[in-house]
């Protein structure tokens, strides 16, 4: 079973959660102060601030980043070369590999590449390539 660990503020990025598992059935887990990994898995977030790692997200990350396989970002394009920026700086300053970026809630051309991408390219506890972004 693949498990999702998502940060959502506006729902963009609960509305992309919520496509990949009903095509899919992989367990999703929304972070809040509570949540501890039993399972790792991949980190879906936002980006804030015109280019800022969401308090959640970070506050997650820093006694979880270890069990986390990827990340991918939600963002907009119209904040230019900040665009779904969270992904990489998490990428950089945690060393998880970055699957890809997606706008708003994502297409569901979107949708079937993170499947993909999960499904076919980095599915296992290995951290091998630092990046995996294909988007």
């Amino acid at each position: 079973m693949i498990h999702l660990y998502y940060d959502s503020r506006t729902g963009n990025v609960q509305r992309f959660i919520n496509k990949v598992t009903q095509i899919t059935g992989w367990s999703a887990h929304k972070i809040d102060d509570n949540l501890a990994i039993e399972q790792p898995g991949h980190l879906i977030t936002y980006t804030t601030r015109m280019g800022s790692v969401p308090d959640n997200t970070v506050a997650f990350l820093l006694n979880q980043a270890d069990k986390i396989f990827s990340v991918t970002s939600s963002g907009n394009r119209n904040w230019g070369q900040n665009f779904g920026i969270a992904a990489d700086k998490i990428s950089n300053e945690y060393d998880v590999p970055l699957a890809m970026k997606f706008e708003l809630s994502g297409t569901m051309e979107d949708i079937n590449q993170f499947i993909d991408i999960i499904k076919n390219q980095y599915n296992d506890s290995k951290r091998g390539s630092k990046k995996l972004d294909i988007a």
